[in-house]
């Protein structure tokens, strides 16, 4: 599971995805639109939108799937419910993954339910080589004892661990910078694939008098 607002979605977005599917020698990775997000203000651009850039993005790529979840359910989108959907439909001994960037991990402590993404899945957190900010005593609690080195320890059981993973690229690209631009006019190419820059320009998303 790959969530995020995907607002829009973005090169940066699916190197990631592709990359942890390789890195964890996983099945496919879902990337899940976030519908409400709990921690942040309601993106401007509509969640039925925001898949159908994604899927346009992902079209005929062989591991990554858009899986629209979160849309059809009523209230903020928190992963704990996303990780119990998905433990009920693959089953008890199906190897679940949540992954999260760096940022995002420092909060977890924080997150909804917290306890309860650990019961139905790993968290593999998308190290920041640049980063390194401490841990707060509710994020040391949680991760207390969950912790492992290797992606083989990981995948030795269902879920309930972490692991810290660097990902080949890194590539520094933002929504926020990309919406910053397609506002003023400029130029997003390469940052986004075609497919969506199309989808963008036949929609007239993210102009300033769609504001």
């Amino acid at each position: 599971m790959l969530g995020g607002t995907f607002d829009p979605v973005h090169h940066g977005h699916l190197r990631s995805a592709i990359e942890l599917r390789e890195a964890l020698g996983l099945d496919h990775v879902l990337m899940i639109p976030c519908h409400q997000p709990p921690h942040r203000a309601a993106p401007g651009v509509s969640s039925e939108e925001r898949l159908a850039m994604l899927e346009a993005a992902i079209a005929g790529e062989p591991g990554l799937k858009a899986d629209a979840r979160e849309l059809f359910r009523d209230g903020p989108s928190y992963s704990a419910d996303t990780l119990a959907s998905l433990r009920g439909e693959y089953g008890p001994q199906a190897r679940l993954v949540m992954a999260i960037g760096h940022d995002a991990f420092l909060k977890l402590g924080e997150w909804h339910a917290a306890e309860r993404l650990f019961d139905d899945a790993h968290v593999v957190v998308i190290e920041r080589p640049d980063h390194d900010a401490p841990l707060s005593e509710a994020l040391k609690a949680l991760i207390e004892g969950r912790e492992v080195q290797t992606v083989a320890e990981l995948m030795s059981r269902p879920g309930g661990l972490l692991l810290r993973l660097s990902l080949p690229t890194r590539m520094a690209i933002s929504a926020t910078f990309v919406r910053e631009r397609l506002a003023l006019g400029d130029s997003v190419r390469y940052l986004l694939p075609e497919t969506v820059i199309r989808h963008i320009e036949a929609r007239s998303l993210y102009c300033p008098p769609c504001e």
